[in-house]
C-alpha cells in the first residue's frame, strides 16, 4: 500500500476555485445499501438542527485525501450561473464519444479535461467567469447533436448527461450533483485521475489550472442565434389536480412527512428506509410533482416495500 495522499492548503484552495460554485453539497455513503449494494449520495445535516451543512475547506481536504466523497452542484441559484460544465457518459462506446467531443471542443479553442469514471468518463470544461447554465447547455447540446453524440433524455436511455442539468433553479432548489473529481468512488473503491498529468494531486491541479478556459465572449459567439432545443427547454412543472380518480386510490403524499421541492420532484424521507433507521437526510424518496403517482426511492426500496411500510400493501393480483 502506498503512502496516504495529503492535500496541501494550496491544493485545497485551488480545488475550491475550480469546482465549488455553491456551498451546498452531497456525500457518498461509505456503506452500500443492504438491498441494492449501491453507495447512494445524501445531503449532510447539522446534528440536532436538521439544517444542511455547508461545504468547508476541511471537507474538501478530506475529499481529496480519500476520507469522504463529495458531490458538487453546478448552478448557483443566486445567479443561475455555473463555473464549469461536466459531460457524463457511462454507456457502451462512451469514451469514444467523449474523445470526439474533446477533439471538437479543442477546434473551438476550448481545452477540456477527461476523467475516467466507474462505467465511462467525465469531460470537464472550465469557464473564465461563471456563465448562465442555459447558455452552457445550448452550446454542449448543439455540439453533441452536430457530432451525432446521443444526449440522454426521455425514452433515450443511453447518451451523455450535461451538467448543469437544468436551465435555472429556484432559490431553494439544488438540481443534480455530480461526484467531485479526484476523490475516491466508494463503490469502486478507487480514485479516478484526469488524463494528461501524473497521478499526483498537485500535478493534477496544476494541469487543470493551465487549461484554456472558455470565455463569456466565446460562449456567446458559439450559441448566437441558436434557441434552446425543445427537449432541454423544460418549463417549471406546476402541480395539477387529478381527474377521474378513485376515492380509494393510493396517494403517497398522504403517507410521508414534510416534503420539499427539488427540480421536478418533491423529496421526503422514504417510509421503508425510516423503518430501518436510514435516510436521516430525508431525501431518499422522490415524488413527481406533475404526477405524484410516480415515486421512487433512490436507496433502492421497491414500491412494495414502501407501501408495506405505510400500512397500505399493494393488493395481490388474483
Amino acid at each position: 500500500m502506498g503512502n496516504p495522499i495529503k492535500a496541501s492548503p494550496d491544493v485545497v484552495t485551488a480545488y475550491r476555485s475550480l469546482f465549488v460554485n455553491r456551498l451546498a453539497y452531497t456525500l457518498q455513503s461509505p456503506r452500500p445499501h443492504p438491498d441494492s449494494g449501491r453507495h447512494y449520495y445524501f445531503r449532510p445535516k447539522r446534528k440536532g438542527a436538521g439544517a444542511d451543512l455547508s461545504l468547508t475547506t476541511q471537507t474538501i481536504r478530506r475529499h481529496l485525501e480519500g476520507e469522504v466523497t463529495v458531490g458538487l452542484y453546478a448552478i448557483n441559484p443566486a445567479t443561475q450561473r455555473s463555473k464549469w460544465v461536466a459531460i457524463d457518459a457511462d454507456y457502451d462506446g462512451a469514451m469514444e464519444d467523449l474523445l470526439k467531443l474533446q477533439h471538437f471542443l479543442l477546434q473551438d479553442g476550448v481545452e477540456a479535461a477527461l476523467e475516467m469514471s466507474r462505467r465511462g468518463g467525465h469531460l470537464w470544461i472550465f469557464l473564465s467567469r461563471p456563465a448562465l447554465a442555459r447558455d452552457c447547455r445550448i452550446y454542449i447540446h448543439g455540439l453533441a447533436t452536430r457530432l451525432g453524440v446521443p444526449v440522454k433524455r426521455g425514452a433515450l436511455a443511453e447518451g451523455i448527461e450535461i451538467f448543469p442539468k437544468h436551465n435555472e433553479l429556484g432559490p431553494q432548489e439544488f438540481g443534480n450533483a455530480i461526484r467531485g473529481p479526484l476523490g475516491i468512488h466508494r463503490g469502486a473503491n478507487r480514485r479516478y485521475w484526469f488524463y494528461g498529468a501524473d497521478y499526483d494531486l498537485e500535478k493534477q491541479i496544476a494541469f487543470l489550472q493551465r487549461l484554456r478556459k472558455l470565455t463569456t465572449d466565446q460562449l456567446s459567439s458559439f450559441i448566437a442565434g441558436k434557441p434552446m432545443p425543445p427537449d432541454l427547454d423544460r418549463k417549471p412543472v406546476v402541480s395539477v389536480p387529478f381527474v377521474n380518480r378513485s376515492a380509494h386510490e393510493f396517494r403517497i403524499l398522504e403517507h410521508v412527512g414534510k416534503v420539499r421541492k427539488v427540480g421536478r420532484n418533491f423529496v421526503s424521507r422514504c417510509p421503508s428506509c425510516a423503518e430501518a433507521n436510514h435516510d436521516h437526510g430525508a431525501d431518499n424518496l422522490a415524488i413527481s410533482i406533475q404526477d405524484p403517482r410516480k415515486y421512487i426511492c433512490w436507496a433502492g426500496c421497491t414500491k412494495e416495500m414502501i407501501r408495506r411500510a405505510v400500512g397500505c400493501p399493494i393488493p395481490a393480483r388474483s
